[in-house]
């Protein structure tokens, strides 16, 4: 039965029991009262229509009443689906595309309609899966001829009949090789990541150790450009999780913070117990990030305008975003243009 019939039928029954209701009250009034006169005497009297319009009210009110709240009712149950499945929708993404939503077997218009949604978020994860399988192949074919490429590239360059220039264009070349392979590389990590395909270890990590690793190694990176690296503070924090994936996030944080930098500005390192959890921030000087651009920062290959020149792959703050989620932890980056950057971790701290 469809929706339309059942709401036809249902209101009809509501509209009888009120008709009902006024008949026996009025009944009630004019032929059962003992002190109500005889109706053609009724008619006779003064105020007799006064009386009528009196008891009308009194009966009429409750059958209105009854009226209005059979129609709510009635209504609340007619879209009891809508809400239930509007509520099922909200909660599907692309994590969770093979969930069909509840059907109530009915057959009415609403349960053809899970029925078309349900078909379609299944088309729509075999759209994501046939997509994720092409780039694992993809780059899986990629880094073959990558590899040849290089390798080829680094004979050449070992000839001593090479001029100065000629090396300098082989050097450039075997740089935007290796670009491309960091692309590559970080095109097969997502993937398999969002296929569910990568076993993060969990065991005890010393966070205050990698942030102690990071600074040393941000020093290596920033001695060109002399910025200056500092650990504000360091408390103790374990947290349980890959020490591999951890560290490579605040390599690259790190890195960010001095690639997005200005000559001899600084780098401020701080690692704080805050209850139950570690946070981590990472503070660069610098252009900063224009406030149009904080919401795609996380994209695959969004790159804002002052990033174009500086050398990068657009996918490094994309991992780092899936390692810390896959730690249970957030990441979040806040900027003002021309003063700071800040990128700040937080994780669970280990029981």
């Amino acid at each position: 039965m469809t929706i339309r019939s059942r709401l036809t039928f249902w209101y009809a029954g509501v509209l009888f029991a009120s008709l009902i209701l006024f008949s026996a009250l009025l009944y009630h009034e004019w032929h059962t009262d003992p002190s109500a006169p005889p109706p053609a005497e009724v008619v006779a009297e003064e105020g007799t229509l006064s009386d009528l319009a009196e008891d009308l009210c009194i009966s009429a009110i409750p059958a209105a009443l009854l009226g209005l709240g059979g129609g709510w009712w009635l209504m609340r149950r007619a879209l009891a689906p809508v809400a239930a499945l509007t509520a099922a929708a909200e909660r599907v993404n692309d994590g969770s595309l093979r969930t069909q939503l509840p059907r109530t077997g009915s057959g009415d218009e609403l349960d053809r309609l899970t029925e078309v949604f349900n078909q379609m978020t299944a088309r729509l994860a075999d759209s994501f899966q046939r997509i994720r399988e092409f780039t694992l192949r993809a780059s899986h074919e990629l880094k073959t001829p990558l590899t040849v490429m290089r390798g080829g590239l680094e004979t050449t360059l070992r000839e001593q009949s090479l001029s100065a220039e000629q090396r300098e264009n082989l050097l450039g070349e075997i740089d935007e090789i290796d670009r491309l392979a960091k692309i590559v590389d970080g095109l097969t990590l997502l993937t398999k990541a969002d296929a569910g395909l990568i076993a993060l270890n969990d065991e005890p990590v010393a966070l205050d150790d990698l942030v102690r690793d990071a600074a040393g190694d941000g020093e290596i990176l920033a001695q060109p450009h002399g910025i200056h690296i500092s650990i504000a503070q360091c408390d103790t924090a374990t947290v349980r999780g890959d020490q591999h994936r951890l560290r490579q996030v605040l390599l690259n944080l790190t890195d960010n913070a001095v690639k997005y930098n200005e000559p001899g500005g600084t780098v401020t390192l701080a690692l704080r117990r805050n209850g139950d959890t570690a946070e981590l921030a990472i503070a660069n000087t610098g252009p900063g990030i224009p406030p149009d651009q904080h919401a795609r920062l996380f994209e695959p290959f969004f790159r804002g305008d002052t990033a174009h020149v500086i050398e990068g792959s657009g996918l490094g703050l994309t991992i780092c975003r899936w390692i810390v989620t896959a730690h249970r932890g957030t990441i979040q980056i806040a900027s003002e243009p021309e003063k700071m950057t800040t990128a700040t971790v937080r994780l669970p701290l280990a029981e």
